[in-house]
């Protein structure tokens, strides 16, 4: 079994979490940039197995996807053609910004740290992934 690896795209970075082995815990990883990730990946994967990639589909109010796609598509079929054999999944991702924001307000961390865009783009892939754990978890 191999872990879940979250990915949270943006035009100029990406928020990476993962889970554990037995699939409990999602755990934020590292932000890296976008022209990085692959290549990020790649040593990722060499080092521990994943079995499936979770990536935040973002949407718009009304449920369709928003203009970032036109991003994310052409990162996807890029990331299936380097690794043909993990599975990926899309993950609704609205509010997850908000949510990681109110995560850091709670948490105590200081309004420097709050506006770490780097934390908020992994925090955000770590609530992208335990949101796809707990609807896998309401499934079975």
């Amino acid at each position: 079994m191999g872990r879940i690896l979250a990915i949270d795209y943006g035009q100029k970075r990406v928020g990476l979490a993962v889970t554990d082995m037995l699939h409990i815990t999602a755990n934020g990883l590292e932000t890296v940039s976008v022209h990085d990730l692959l290549d990020y990946l790649e040593k990722y994967i060499a080092k521990e197995p994943v079995e499936k990639f979770v990536i935040g589909l973002p949407k718009q109010m009304n449920g369709e996807e928003s203009d970032s796609m036109r991003y994310i598509r052409p990162f996807v079929v890029g990331l299936q053609r380097k690794f043909p054999k993990i599975e990926l999944v899309y993950v609704d991702e609205r509010f997850t910004s908000v949510l990681a924001h109110k995560a850091m307000l709670e948490g105590g961390l200081k309004k420097k740290n709050r506006q770490n865009k780097e934390l908020v783009d992994k925090i955000s892939a770590t609530i992208i992934l335990q949101s796809y754990l707990e609807s896998k978890n309401f499934q079975l």
